[in-house]
């Protein structure tokens, strides 16, 4: 096991391989001088000096954790409550580059469907969604709000917060380090590929084959362990904080073979590391640290495309959920609904 430890992570904490699809978010400001949070910073009051008076003050509120808790996985008109923040419907072309650029130096860049590449694709799909489905006065990324909770900084508390329909990000800083990276939800409708100025885009389909393949290396009995019934969808989105559930289900992970467990901390880490490589260093060494005594449940058909498919990581600190749901807009389709949650550290602990 320890060996096993060790490989993920020397893997998991290189600097991540840039492959051809980059960001292409532009530099609004010369940050390159900044690293760390310092570099963070720099971005958000590069982002925030493109704005107007009107736009600074949805932008930039003091810091409340009631605020923080105001996200959801339904878009803007049918949230409530509703976020709190600014649209990126408003924003100029000067002003959105600004914005990207700032969430290109959270997010992973150079990983297609991961990091910042994933949240562009969340963007288009959603685009996609509405112009399908004639319903572009409700879905899109113009409906899409950011907002800093307490003035972005090296030394005070304060969150980034951004999301919109079937995402939202939530990185809390303190005392000049990240402090928490969750809730962290994930889903995408459609999940079939969708073309956007020459890119296809697929978030999420990475997570569902990894869950796939884990439950395909589970033999009989440990698919009989780790198997239980299905919820209705994942029991932690939002307005469920606080609601971890205090016994765990399915089997642990320490009872399971070297093979299977590469296969879960890669399932891991397409979740963790769509961070920039320092934050989501810090995180997985944790979840690495605590792997054996993490649990894995699922129901369902186990493949992870059929309605109802749902799987499950808890651990000492780790919460991950990934459900299946049916379509209403898409028939005889489904689309995941997925979140990352910290036992310790949501909302930075706070």
């Amino acid at each position: 096991m320890k060996k096993i430890l060790i490989f993920f992570i020397a893997t998991m904490f290189a600097e991540p391989i840039h492959v051809a699809c980059q960001s292409n978010a532009p530099v609004s400001k010369d940050c390159s001088g900044e690293s760390g949070l310092s570099k963070v910073v720099c971005f958000a009051e590069a982002f925030k000096a493109t704005l107007n008076k009107e736009q600074l003050a949805l932008v930039q509120l003091a810091y409340s954790k009631g605020d923080a808790k105001r996200w959801s996985n339904f878009p803007q008109a049918f949230a409530r409550p509703s976020r709190v923040g600014l649209n990126l419907g408003s924003l100029t072309a000067t002003q959105l580059s600004a914005f990207k650029a700032l969430m290109a130096s959270v997010l992973a860049e150079g990983k297609p469907n991961e990091g910042f590449d994933e949240m562009e694709g969340n963007l288009a799909v959603d685009t996609y969604f509405g112009q399908q489905t004639n319903k572009t006065n409700t879905f899109g990324s113009n409906y899409y709000v950011v907002v800093f909770l307490g003035k972005p900084s090296t030394t005070q508390l304060w969150e980034l917060m951004f999301g919109g329909h079937h995402f939202a990000f939530a990185n809390t800083y303190d005392k000049g380090k990240l402090i928490g990276a969750t809730p962290s939800f994930r889903g995408v409708e459609p999940i079939a590929p969708v073309h956007n100025n020459g890119h296809v885009y697929q978030p999420l389909a990475q997570e569902r084959e990894a869950f796939a393949d884990i439950i395909n290396l589970l033999n009989s009995e440990e698919k009989k362990a780790a198997k239980i019934s299905s919820p209705d969808d994942i029991l932690l989105g939002p307005g469920e904080d606080d609601s971890f559930p205090t016994t765990k289900q399915g089997i642990r992970i320490g009872n399971l073979n070297k093979d299977e467990i590469e296969k879960i901390i890669l399932a891991i880490g397409l979740y963790v590391n769509d961070l920039n490589t320092e934050t989501a260093n810090q995180f997985m060494k944790k979840y690495i640290d605590e792997i054996e005594d993490t649990f894995i449940a699922y129901s369902g058909s186990g493949t992870m495309n059929q309605a109802s498919d749902y799987i499950r990581l808890d651990g000492p600190s780790l919460w991950i959920e990934y459900s299946a749901q049916p379509s209403r807009d898409f028939p005889g389709t489904n689309h995941p609904h997925s979140i990352w949650r910290d036992r310790k550290s949501d909302y930075g602990g706070k």
